[in-house]
Protein backbone atom coordinates (compact mmCIF):
# COMPACT_ATOMS: atom_id res chain seq x y z
CA UNK A 1 0.00 0.00 0.00
CA UNK A 2 2.84 2.44 0.68
CA UNK A 3 3.89 1.88 -3.04
CA UNK A 4 0.76 2.27 -4.36
CA UNK A 5 0.06 5.77 -2.17
CA UNK A 6 3.78 6.51 -3.36
CA UNK A 7 2.67 5.86 -7.49
CA UNK A 8 -0.47 7.83 -6.49
CA UNK A 9 1.15 10.78 -5.60
CA UNK A 10 3.43 11.35 -8.10
CA UNK A 11 0.53 10.75 -11.02
CA UNK A 12 -1.47 13.61 -8.90
CA UNK A 13 1.99 15.65 -9.00
CA UNK A 14 2.27 15.44 -12.62
CA UNK A 15 -1.55 16.21 -13.18
CA UNK A 16 -1.23 19.36 -11.04
CA UNK A 17 1.68 20.56 -12.98
CA UNK A 18 0.49 20.12 -15.92
CA UNK A 19 -2.57 21.92 -14.72
CA UNK A 20 -0.89 24.87 -13.73
CA UNK A 21 0.96 24.92 -17.33
CA UNK A 22 -2.22 25.32 -19.03
CA UNK A 23 -3.35 28.42 -17.06
CA UNK A 24 -3.17 31.37 -19.24
CA UNK A 25 -0.62 34.12 -18.26
CA UNK A 26 -1.12 37.71 -17.72
CA UNK A 27 1.02 39.59 -20.34
CA UNK A 28 3.03 42.94 -18.72
CA UNK A 29 0.49 44.92 -20.68
CA UNK A 30 -2.65 43.24 -18.45
CA UNK A 31 -3.62 40.80 -21.65
CA UNK A 32 -3.93 37.32 -21.27
CA UNK A 33 -0.96 35.10 -22.87
CA UNK A 34 -2.71 31.40 -23.91
CA UNK A 35 -0.48 28.84 -22.01
CA UNK A 36 -0.12 26.93 -25.89
CA UNK A 37 1.65 29.07 -28.75
CA UNK A 38 -0.05 28.38 -32.00
CA UNK A 39 1.68 28.18 -35.06
CA UNK A 40 1.63 30.37 -38.11
CA UNK A 41 -1.13 27.77 -39.87
CA UNK A 42 -3.36 28.10 -36.46
CA UNK A 43 -3.27 31.71 -35.96
CA UNK A 44 -2.41 33.25 -39.44
CA UNK A 45 0.93 35.22 -40.37
CA UNK A 46 3.44 35.15 -42.51
CA UNK A 47 5.93 32.97 -43.97
CA UNK A 48 8.99 34.33 -45.56
CA UNK A 49 12.38 32.53 -46.96
CA UNK A 50 15.31 34.88 -47.82
CA UNK A 51 18.82 34.54 -48.98
CA UNK A 52 21.86 36.48 -49.43
CA UNK A 53 21.85 38.52 -52.51
CA UNK A 54 24.84 37.88 -54.26
CA UNK A 55 24.29 38.20 -58.00
CA UNK A 56 27.68 38.28 -59.46
CA UNK A 57 28.49 35.56 -57.64
CA UNK A 58 31.39 36.74 -56.06
CA UNK A 59 31.08 35.15 -52.64
CA UNK A 60 33.14 32.32 -51.70
CA UNK A 61 31.21 29.44 -49.90
CA UNK A 62 33.28 30.53 -46.40
CA UNK A 63 32.12 33.93 -47.31
CA UNK A 64 28.54 32.92 -48.28
CA UNK A 65 28.33 30.60 -44.80
CA UNK A 66 29.70 33.74 -42.76
CA UNK A 67 27.00 36.46 -44.34
CA UNK A 68 24.37 33.90 -43.75
CA UNK A 69 25.45 33.17 -40.35
CA UNK A 70 25.54 37.36 -39.93
CA UNK A 71 22.27 37.72 -41.78
CA UNK A 72 20.45 35.14 -38.95
CA UNK A 73 21.70 36.67 -36.00
CA UNK A 74 20.61 40.01 -37.24
CA UNK A 75 17.10 39.17 -38.09
CA UNK A 76 16.57 37.20 -35.18
CA UNK A 77 17.83 40.64 -32.99
CA UNK A 78 15.07 42.48 -35.08
CA UNK A 79 12.53 39.97 -34.92
CA UNK A 80 13.05 40.21 -31.28
CA UNK A 81 12.79 44.06 -31.06
CA UNK A 82 9.80 43.68 -33.06
CA UNK A 83 8.13 42.48 -30.50
CA UNK A 84 6.62 39.06 -32.09
CA UNK A 85 5.87 36.06 -29.62
CA UNK A 86 7.75 32.63 -30.63
CA UNK A 87 9.11 33.84 -33.91
CA UNK A 88 10.53 30.75 -36.09
CA UNK A 89 14.09 31.99 -37.51
CA UNK A 90 16.25 29.23 -38.59
CA UNK A 91 18.95 28.26 -41.69
CA UNK A 92 18.29 25.58 -43.94
CA UNK A 93 20.38 23.87 -46.01
CA UNK A 94 23.57 26.17 -47.25
CA UNK A 95 22.18 29.25 -48.14
CA UNK A 96 18.41 30.39 -46.98
CA UNK A 97 16.81 31.61 -44.40
CA UNK A 98 13.23 30.75 -43.13
CA UNK A 99 11.29 33.30 -41.33
CA UNK A 100 7.64 32.80 -39.69
CA UNK A 101 5.90 35.07 -38.28
CA UNK A 102 2.86 34.11 -36.57
CA UNK A 103 0.11 36.76 -35.35
CA UNK A 104 1.33 39.44 -36.92
CA UNK A 105 -0.82 42.33 -37.43
CA UNK A 106 1.30 44.34 -40.54
CA UNK A 107 3.19 41.75 -42.53
CA UNK A 108 4.32 44.65 -45.09
CA UNK A 109 6.11 46.22 -41.90
CA UNK A 110 7.80 43.28 -40.64
CA UNK A 111 8.56 42.11 -44.28
CA UNK A 112 10.13 45.56 -44.34
CA UNK A 113 12.06 45.54 -41.20
CA UNK A 114 13.73 41.93 -42.30
CA UNK A 115 14.78 43.17 -45.72
CA UNK A 116 15.98 46.85 -44.72
CA UNK A 117 20.11 46.39 -45.13
CA UNK A 118 20.44 49.69 -42.59
CA UNK A 119 23.63 50.44 -43.77
CA UNK A 120 24.18 54.00 -42.55
CA UNK A 121 26.45 56.56 -43.29
CA UNK A 122 27.54 60.54 -42.55
CA UNK A 123 28.67 62.07 -45.68
CA UNK A 124 29.70 65.37 -46.49
CA UNK A 125 27.68 66.88 -49.21
CA UNK A 126 30.41 68.73 -51.83
CA UNK A 127 30.15 72.11 -52.34
CA UNK A 128 32.75 72.78 -54.69
CA UNK A 129 32.25 72.77 -58.94
CA UNK A 130 34.13 69.87 -60.01
CA UNK A 131 30.91 68.00 -60.59
CA UNK A 132 29.10 70.98 -61.85
CA UNK A 133 32.16 71.53 -64.29
CA UNK A 134 31.73 67.76 -65.73
CA UNK A 135 28.83 67.71 -66.37
CA UNK A 136 29.40 68.59 -70.34
CA UNK A 137 31.77 65.66 -70.34
CA UNK A 138 29.32 63.88 -68.53
CA UNK A 139 26.08 64.86 -71.43
CA UNK A 140 28.87 63.72 -74.23
CA UNK A 141 29.50 60.20 -73.18
CA UNK A 142 26.12 59.45 -72.27
CA UNK A 143 24.82 60.76 -75.98
CA UNK A 144 27.83 58.80 -77.32
CA UNK A 145 26.77 55.55 -75.31
CA UNK A 146 23.13 55.43 -75.92
CA UNK A 147 22.64 57.32 -78.78
CA UNK A 148 21.30 60.45 -79.63
CA UNK A 149 18.07 59.15 -81.04
CA UNK A 150 17.44 57.31 -77.57
CA UNK A 151 17.13 60.56 -76.14
CA UNK A 152 13.65 61.83 -75.81
CA UNK A 153 11.43 63.91 -74.06
CA UNK A 154 12.32 66.71 -71.86
CA UNK A 155 15.81 65.38 -71.94
CA UNK A 156 16.68 66.75 -75.04
CA UNK A 157 14.45 69.81 -75.15
CA UNK A 158 16.04 73.30 -74.89
CA UNK A 159 15.63 74.60 -71.20
CA UNK A 160 13.69 77.75 -70.42
CA UNK A 161 15.33 80.87 -69.08
CA UNK A 162 16.55 80.72 -65.38
CA UNK A 163 14.01 83.52 -64.46
CA UNK A 164 10.57 82.33 -66.66
CA UNK A 165 11.15 78.91 -64.58
CA UNK A 166 11.39 80.88 -60.98
CA UNK A 167 8.09 83.12 -62.14
CA UNK A 168 6.00 79.77 -63.26
CA UNK A 169 7.27 77.98 -59.91
CA UNK A 170 7.48 80.26 -57.77
CA UNK A 171 10.26 80.41 -54.52
CA UNK A 172 10.06 79.47 -51.16
CA UNK A 173 10.79 81.13 -47.97
CA UNK A 174 13.93 80.49 -46.51
CA UNK A 175 13.91 78.42 -43.34
CA UNK A 176 15.95 76.53 -41.10
CA UNK A 177 15.43 74.05 -38.32
CA UNK A 178 17.38 73.74 -35.78
CA UNK A 179 17.76 70.08 -33.97
CA UNK A 180 18.68 70.28 -30.59
CA UNK A 181 20.73 67.01 -29.64
CA UNK A 182 20.79 65.13 -26.30
CA UNK A 183 24.10 66.31 -25.13
CA UNK A 184 25.42 70.17 -24.81
CA UNK A 185 27.97 69.34 -27.03
CA UNK A 186 25.66 68.36 -30.81
CA UNK A 187 24.06 70.55 -32.19
CA UNK A 188 22.68 70.00 -35.58
CA UNK A 189 20.76 72.21 -38.19
CA UNK A 190 18.37 70.67 -40.77
CA UNK A 191 18.56 73.69 -43.25
CA UNK A 192 15.84 73.29 -46.61
CA UNK A 193 16.84 74.24 -49.68
CA UNK A 194 16.71 78.27 -49.67
CA UNK A 195 14.78 78.22 -52.91
CA UNK A 196 12.71 75.48 -54.42
CA UNK A 197 12.27 77.41 -57.49
CA UNK A 198 14.26 74.61 -59.60
CA UNK A 199 16.92 76.92 -62.09
CA UNK A 200 18.91 74.87 -64.82
CA UNK A 201 22.10 73.99 -63.63
CA UNK A 202 24.71 76.68 -64.56
CA UNK A 203 26.30 74.26 -67.06
CA UNK A 204 23.24 74.61 -69.07
CA UNK A 205 23.12 78.04 -71.36
CA UNK A 206 21.15 78.80 -74.25
CA UNK A 207 23.65 78.61 -77.08
CA UNK A 208 21.54 78.42 -80.03
CA UNK A 209 22.33 74.44 -80.86
CA UNK A 210 20.69 71.48 -80.12
CA UNK A 211 20.64 70.99 -76.97
CA UNK A 212 22.20 67.38 -76.44
CA UNK A 213 22.80 67.33 -73.01
CA UNK A 214 20.54 64.75 -71.70
CA UNK A 215 21.24 64.91 -67.85
CA UNK A 216 22.27 68.32 -67.14
CA UNK A 217 18.86 69.16 -68.81
CA UNK A 218 16.91 67.47 -66.02
CA UNK A 219 18.99 68.77 -63.39
CA UNK A 220 17.71 71.54 -61.32
CA UNK A 221 18.76 73.94 -58.78
CA UNK A 222 17.90 73.90 -54.93
CA UNK A 223 19.35 77.29 -54.22
CA UNK A 224 22.14 75.21 -51.98
CA UNK A 225 25.13 74.14 -53.16
CA UNK A 226 25.68 70.14 -53.62
CA UNK A 227 22.20 69.55 -53.52
CA UNK A 228 19.79 69.24 -57.08
CA UNK A 229 16.78 68.55 -57.76
CA UNK A 230 14.75 66.60 -61.09
CA UNK A 231 10.97 66.50 -61.26
CA UNK A 232 9.86 63.43 -59.95
CA UNK A 233 8.56 61.95 -63.36
CA UNK A 234 12.17 62.45 -64.69
CA UNK A 235 14.15 60.44 -62.25
CA UNK A 236 13.45 57.16 -63.93
CA UNK A 237 15.38 58.89 -66.89
CA UNK A 238 18.16 60.45 -64.53
CA UNK A 239 18.65 56.94 -63.11
CA UNK A 240 18.58 55.62 -66.21
CA UNK A 241 21.80 58.27 -67.10
CA UNK A 242 23.49 57.53 -63.81
CA UNK A 243 23.98 53.37 -64.43
CA UNK A 244 25.54 54.49 -67.79
CA UNK A 245 29.48 53.40 -68.19
CA UNK A 246 29.61 56.69 -69.23
CA UNK A 247 28.60 58.81 -66.34
CA UNK A 248 31.02 56.34 -64.17
CA UNK A 249 34.13 57.12 -66.06
CA UNK A 250 33.04 60.98 -66.08
CA UNK A 251 32.44 61.25 -62.45
CA UNK A 252 35.01 63.42 -60.65
CA UNK A 253 36.91 61.33 -57.84
CA UNK A 254 35.34 60.57 -54.46
CA UNK A 255 31.85 61.99 -55.45
CA UNK A 256 28.76 60.15 -55.58
CA UNK A 257 25.46 60.73 -56.35
CA UNK A 258 22.63 59.46 -53.59
CA UNK A 259 18.50 60.59 -54.40
CA UNK A 260 16.55 62.18 -50.79
CA UNK A 261 14.18 59.44 -49.03
CA UNK A 262 11.13 61.11 -50.08
CA UNK A 263 10.05 63.60 -52.97
CA UNK A 264 9.26 67.13 -52.00
CA UNK A 265 6.46 69.18 -53.57
CA UNK A 266 6.09 72.73 -54.14
CA UNK A 267 3.91 74.78 -56.92
CA UNK A 268 1.50 72.10 -57.44
CA UNK A 269 4.74 69.66 -58.91
CA UNK A 270 6.97 67.06 -57.06
CA UNK A 271 10.61 67.12 -57.16
CA UNK A 272 13.26 64.68 -55.52
CA UNK A 273 16.55 65.95 -54.25
CA UNK A 274 19.87 64.66 -55.98
CA UNK A 275 22.89 65.22 -53.69
CA UNK A 276 26.43 65.10 -54.74
CA UNK A 277 28.24 63.79 -51.97
CA UNK A 278 32.11 62.45 -50.87
CA UNK A 279 32.13 59.08 -51.77
CA UNK A 280 34.49 58.40 -48.27
CA UNK A 281 32.14 58.64 -45.23
CA UNK A 282 32.69 60.83 -42.14
CA UNK A 283 31.30 57.62 -40.02
CA UNK A 284 29.04 54.72 -40.99
CA UNK A 285 26.58 52.83 -38.54
CA UNK A 286 29.41 49.89 -37.45
CA UNK A 287 30.82 51.92 -34.97
CA UNK A 288 27.19 53.03 -33.27
CA UNK A 289 26.73 51.95 -29.72
CA UNK A 290 23.20 52.19 -29.26
CA UNK A 291 19.74 54.45 -30.91
CA UNK A 292 17.42 55.30 -28.41
CA UNK A 293 13.61 55.41 -28.88
CA UNK A 294 12.18 57.52 -31.59
CA UNK A 295 11.23 61.15 -30.55
CA UNK A 296 9.52 64.47 -32.24
CA UNK A 297 10.97 67.74 -32.16
CA UNK A 298 8.74 69.82 -29.44
CA UNK A 299 9.41 72.94 -31.79
CA UNK A 300 8.84 71.63 -35.54
CA UNK A 301 6.91 67.82 -34.49
CA UNK A 302 9.71 66.10 -36.48
CA UNK A 303 10.26 62.54 -35.52
CA UNK A 304 14.25 61.76 -34.58
CA UNK A 305 16.31 58.93 -33.65
CA UNK A 306 18.96 59.81 -30.87
CA UNK A 307 22.30 57.86 -31.52
CA UNK A 308 25.35 57.41 -29.38
CA UNK A 309 28.47 56.21 -31.29
CA UNK A 310 31.15 54.27 -29.68
CA UNK A 311 34.59 55.22 -27.88
CA UNK A 312 36.29 54.97 -31.64
CA UNK A 313 33.48 56.62 -33.23
CA UNK A 314 33.47 59.30 -31.02
CA UNK A 315 37.01 60.23 -32.21
CA UNK A 316 36.16 59.48 -35.42
CA UNK A 317 33.28 61.52 -35.53
CA UNK A 318 35.26 64.44 -34.05
CA UNK A 319 38.05 64.44 -36.57
CA UNK A 320 35.55 63.93 -39.30
CA UNK A 321 33.44 67.12 -38.29
CA UNK A 322 35.86 69.61 -36.22
CA UNK A 323 37.03 70.92 -40.03
CA UNK A 324 34.06 71.04 -41.72
CA UNK A 325 32.10 73.10 -39.23
CA UNK A 326 29.54 75.23 -41.55
CA UNK A 327 28.86 72.35 -43.87
CA UNK A 328 25.74 70.23 -44.81
CA UNK A 329 26.51 66.53 -43.59
CA UNK A 330 24.08 64.07 -45.39
CA UNK A 331 22.53 61.24 -43.70
CA UNK A 332 22.52 58.18 -45.87
CA UNK A 333 20.48 54.62 -44.96
CA UNK A 334 20.74 52.11 -47.49
CA UNK A 335 21.80 54.18 -50.24
CA UNK A 336 19.41 57.13 -49.51
CA UNK A 337 19.40 60.76 -48.09
CA UNK A 338 17.32 61.16 -45.12
CA UNK A 339 17.97 64.12 -44.17
CA UNK A 340 21.28 67.06 -44.63
CA UNK A 341 21.89 68.92 -41.81
CA UNK A 342 24.44 71.73 -41.28
CA UNK A 343 27.07 71.10 -38.75
CA UNK A 344 26.91 73.72 -35.91
CA UNK A 345 29.82 72.56 -34.21
CA UNK A 346 31.96 69.28 -33.83
CA UNK A 347 30.32 66.54 -33.27
CA UNK A 348 31.11 63.49 -30.66
CA UNK A 349 29.47 60.76 -28.87
CA UNK A 350 25.37 61.95 -28.93
CA UNK A 351 23.72 63.01 -31.78
CA UNK A 352 20.38 62.59 -33.55
CA UNK A 353 19.19 61.67 -37.23
CA UNK A 354 16.25 64.31 -38.44
CA UNK A 355 14.05 61.76 -40.70
CA UNK A 356 12.82 63.53 -43.95
CA UNK A 357 10.35 65.71 -44.83
CA UNK A 358 7.10 64.00 -44.66
CA UNK A 359 8.32 60.79 -42.74
CA UNK A 360 5.86 59.12 -39.79
CA UNK A 361 6.87 58.51 -36.71
CA UNK A 362 6.30 54.90 -36.95
CA UNK A 363 9.07 55.29 -40.13
CA UNK A 364 11.46 56.51 -37.05
CA UNK A 365 10.86 53.68 -34.58
CA UNK A 366 11.31 51.33 -37.51
CA UNK A 367 14.69 53.18 -37.94
CA UNK A 368 15.40 52.64 -34.18
CA UNK A 369 14.49 49.11 -34.29
CA UNK A 370 17.03 48.22 -37.29
CA UNK A 371 19.94 50.70 -36.10
CA UNK A 372 20.18 48.99 -32.96
CA UNK A 373 19.77 45.27 -34.23
CA UNK A 374 22.80 45.83 -36.76
CA UNK A 375 23.36 46.66 -40.34
CA UNK A 376 22.58 43.14 -42.64
CA UNK A 377 26.02 42.06 -43.66
CA UNK A 378 24.90 42.23 -47.27
CA UNK A 379 21.69 43.06 -49.05
CA UNK A 380 19.27 39.85 -48.96
CA UNK A 381 16.28 39.13 -51.12
CA UNK A 382 13.18 37.61 -50.49
CA UNK A 383 12.78 34.42 -52.59
CA UNK A 384 9.62 32.55 -51.10
CA UNK A 385 6.44 34.58 -49.55
CA UNK A 386 3.24 33.73 -48.13
CA UNK A 387 0.99 34.98 -45.85
CA UNK A 388 -1.55 32.92 -43.84
CA UNK A 389 -5.06 34.55 -42.73
CA UNK A 390 -6.70 34.28 -39.32
CA UNK A 391 -9.90 33.15 -40.78
CA UNK A 392 -7.69 30.27 -41.93
CA UNK A 393 -6.03 29.63 -38.93
CA UNK A 394 -9.91 29.67 -37.18
CA UNK A 395 -11.11 27.05 -39.60
CA UNK A 396 -7.74 24.94 -39.41
CA UNK A 397 -8.01 24.63 -35.17
CA UNK A 398 -11.72 23.99 -35.50
CA UNK A 399 -11.07 20.94 -37.81
CA UNK A 400 -8.17 19.83 -35.87
CA UNK A 401 -10.19 20.01 -33.08
CA UNK A 402 -13.21 18.16 -34.41
CA UNK A 403 -10.83 15.54 -35.85
CA UNK A 404 -8.96 14.76 -32.34
CA UNK A 405 -12.23 14.29 -30.45
CA UNK A 406 -13.31 12.26 -33.28
CA UNK A 407 -10.60 10.29 -32.79
CA UNK A 408 -10.42 10.32 -28.74
CA UNK A 409 -14.13 9.07 -28.50
CA UNK A 410 -13.78 6.52 -31.07
CA UNK A 411 -10.62 5.16 -29.24
CA UNK A 412 -12.36 4.97 -25.84
CA UNK A 413 -15.91 3.45 -26.98
CA UNK A 414 -13.53 0.54 -28.76
CA UNK A 415 -11.33 0.20 -25.64
CA UNK A 416 -14.52 0.15 -23.18
CA UNK A 417 -16.10 -2.35 -25.56
CA UNK A 418 -13.37 -4.56 -26.37
CA UNK A 419 -11.80 -4.85 -23.20
CA UNK A 420 -14.30 -4.22 -20.08
CA UNK A 421 -12.65 -2.51 -16.98
CA UNK A 422 -9.34 -3.05 -18.28
CA UNK A 423 -10.32 -0.58 -21.07
CA UNK A 424 -12.07 1.72 -18.95
CA UNK A 425 -8.35 1.66 -16.82
CA UNK A 426 -6.78 2.96 -20.30
CA UNK A 427 -9.19 5.20 -20.79
CA UNK A 428 -8.26 6.95 -17.53
CA UNK A 429 -4.79 6.48 -18.29
CA UNK A 430 -5.32 7.95 -21.44
CA UNK A 431 -7.01 11.15 -20.26
CA UNK A 432 -4.29 11.64 -18.40
CA UNK A 433 -1.74 11.66 -21.03
CA UNK A 434 -3.76 14.03 -22.61
CA UNK A 435 -3.03 16.34 -20.00
CA UNK A 436 0.18 15.31 -19.34
CA UNK A 437 0.95 16.47 -23.29
CA UNK A 438 -0.44 19.89 -23.35
CA UNK A 439 1.05 20.62 -20.34
CA UNK A 440 4.44 19.56 -21.71
CA UNK A 441 3.67 21.44 -24.82
CA UNK A 442 2.49 24.93 -22.63
CA UNK A 443 5.58 24.39 -19.89
CA UNK A 444 8.45 24.11 -22.77
CA UNK A 445 7.03 27.10 -24.78
CA UNK A 446 6.32 24.74 -28.04
CA UNK A 447 4.15 25.69 -30.91
CA UNK A 448 1.62 23.77 -31.62
CA UNK A 449 0.64 23.66 -35.65
CA UNK A 450 -1.87 21.58 -37.60
CA UNK A 451 0.56 18.54 -38.52
CA UNK A 452 1.53 18.85 -34.50
CA UNK A 453 -2.03 18.18 -34.00
CA UNK A 454 -1.85 15.12 -36.31
CA UNK A 455 1.23 14.51 -34.41
CA UNK A 456 -0.60 14.46 -31.38
CA UNK A 457 -3.40 12.60 -32.36
CA UNK A 458 -0.83 9.72 -34.31
CA UNK A 459 0.04 9.21 -30.36
CA UNK A 460 -2.92 8.79 -28.89
CA UNK A 461 -2.81 5.97 -30.90
CA UNK A 462 0.61 4.91 -29.97
CA UNK A 463 -0.67 5.10 -26.38
CA UNK A 464 -3.36 2.60 -26.57
CA UNK A 465 -1.05 0.30 -28.93
CA UNK A 466 0.95 0.15 -25.71
CA UNK A 467 -2.05 -0.86 -23.64
CA UNK A 468 -3.56 -3.07 -26.24
CA UNK A 469 0.31 -4.65 -26.24
CA UNK A 470 0.43 -5.12 -22.31
CA UNK A 471 -3.95 -6.37 -22.27
CA UNK A 472 -3.48 -8.97 -25.13
CA UNK A 473 -0.11 -10.24 -22.99
CA UNK A 474 -2.48 -10.18 -19.86
CA UNK A 475 -4.91 -12.18 -21.41
CA UNK A 476 -2.14 -15.24 -22.90
CA UNK A 477 -0.98 -15.24 -18.78
CA UNK A 478 -4.45 -15.64 -18.04
CA UNK A 479 -5.43 -18.89 -20.31
CA UNK A 480 -2.03 -20.57 -19.36
CA UNK A 481 -3.68 -20.89 -15.65
CA UNK A 482 -2.05 -17.93 -13.95
CA UNK A 483 -3.62 -15.63 -10.83
CA UNK A 484 -4.79 -12.01 -11.88
CA UNK A 485 -1.80 -10.76 -10.09
CA UNK A 486 0.89 -12.76 -11.88
CA UNK A 487 -0.91 -11.87 -15.27
CA UNK A 488 -0.57 -8.66 -14.72
CA UNK A 489 3.13 -8.70 -13.50
CA UNK A 490 4.08 -10.75 -16.55
CA UNK A 491 1.59 -9.14 -18.94
CA UNK A 492 3.88 -5.70 -18.39
CA UNK A 493 7.08 -7.39 -18.29
CA UNK A 494 6.39 -9.40 -21.15
CA UNK A 495 5.02 -6.19 -23.34
CA UNK A 496 8.24 -3.93 -22.08
CA UNK A 497 10.69 -4.88 -25.18
CA UNK A 498 7.49 -4.25 -27.82
CA UNK A 499 6.90 -1.10 -26.44
CA UNK A 500 10.19 -0.06 -25.73
CA UNK A 501 10.96 -0.56 -29.46
CA UNK A 502 8.27 0.88 -31.10
CA UNK A 503 8.40 4.17 -29.19
CA UNK A 504 12.49 4.15 -29.60
CA UNK A 505 12.03 3.86 -32.81
CA UNK A 506 9.34 7.02 -33.42
CA UNK A 507 11.19 8.87 -30.98
CA UNK A 508 14.59 8.63 -33.22
CA UNK A 509 12.74 9.57 -36.22
CA UNK A 510 10.42 12.81 -34.37
CA UNK A 511 14.12 13.51 -33.49
CA UNK A 512 15.60 13.82 -36.84
CA UNK A 513 12.70 15.57 -38.54
CA UNK A 514 12.72 18.25 -35.85
CA UNK A 515 16.65 18.29 -36.73
CA UNK A 516 16.52 19.22 -39.94
CA UNK A 517 12.45 20.25 -41.01
CA UNK A 518 11.07 23.40 -40.74
CA UNK A 519 8.36 25.33 -39.34
CA UNK A 520 5.12 22.54 -39.26
CA UNK A 521 7.36 19.46 -39.60
CA UNK A 522 9.18 20.85 -36.59
CA UNK A 523 5.64 21.36 -35.00
CA UNK A 524 4.99 17.68 -35.75
CA UNK A 525 8.18 16.37 -34.57
CA UNK A 526 8.15 18.33 -31.18
CA UNK A 527 4.52 17.03 -30.15
CA UNK A 528 5.15 13.54 -31.42
CA UNK A 529 8.42 13.48 -28.76
CA UNK A 530 6.10 15.14 -26.18
CA UNK A 531 3.61 12.43 -27.13
CA UNK A 532 5.68 9.50 -26.72
CA UNK A 533 7.25 10.11 -24.15
CA UNK A 534 3.93 11.12 -21.94
CA UNK A 535 3.03 7.65 -23.93
CA UNK A 536 5.05 5.44 -22.50
CA UNK A 537 5.05 7.06 -18.99
CA UNK A 538 1.32 6.29 -19.25
CA UNK A 539 1.39 3.02 -19.86
CA UNK A 540 3.68 1.67 -18.11
CA UNK A 541 3.36 3.63 -14.83
CA UNK A 542 -0.65 4.86 -15.05
CA UNK A 543 -2.37 2.06 -16.30
CA UNK A 544 -0.02 -0.52 -14.10
CA UNK A 545 -0.84 2.09 -11.09
CA UNK A 546 -4.79 1.62 -11.80
CA UNK A 547 -4.66 -2.30 -12.25
CA UNK A 548 -2.29 -2.48 -8.86
CA UNK A 549 -5.51 -0.48 -7.41
CA UNK A 550 -8.21 -2.89 -8.95
CA UNK A 551 -6.04 -5.46 -7.78
CA UNK A 552 -6.21 -4.45 -4.10
CA UNK A 553 -10.08 -4.59 -3.91
CA UNK A 554 -9.94 -7.56 -5.51
CA UNK A 555 -9.97 -11.54 -4.12
CA UNK A 556 -6.71 -12.88 -5.61
CA UNK A 557 -9.09 -15.73 -7.38
CA UNK A 558 -11.29 -13.63 -8.86
CA UNK A 559 -10.87 -13.31 -12.95
CA UNK A 560 -10.13 -10.30 -14.73
CA UNK A 561 -12.40 -8.11 -16.69
CA UNK A 562 -10.33 -8.32 -19.75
Amino acid sequence: MRKLRSRLLVILGLIIVSVYALVPKTGPAGDKIPAINLGLDLQGGMHLAVEVDDPDGTLTTEARADALERTLTTIRNRIDEFGVREPTIQRVGSDRIIVELAGIDDPERAKAIVERTAFLEFKLVREDDNFRNALPRIDRGIVQELGAENLTGSAIEESEPESQLSDILGTRPDSAVEAAADSADVQLEVTTPDTMAPAQTGAQQDTGEPNLRPLTGLLLESGNPGILLVVEEEVPTVERYLATEAFENALPRNTELRWGAAPTAAAGAAYRELYVLEADAILTGDLLQDAGPAARDPQFNQPYVPFETTRRGSRVFQRGTAPNVGRYMAIVLDSRVQSAPVIRQTLSRRAQIEMGAGSSFQEAQDLALVLRAGALPMPIKVVEEHSVSASLGADSIRQGRNAFIIGIIGVVLLMMWYYRVAGIMAVAALAVYVLLVLGGLAGLGATLTLPGIAGLILSVGMAVDANVLIFERIREESDAGKTPRTAVDAGFAQALSAIVDANLTTLITAAILYQFGTGPIRGFAVTLVIGIIASFFTALYVTRTFFLVYLERRSPTEPLSI
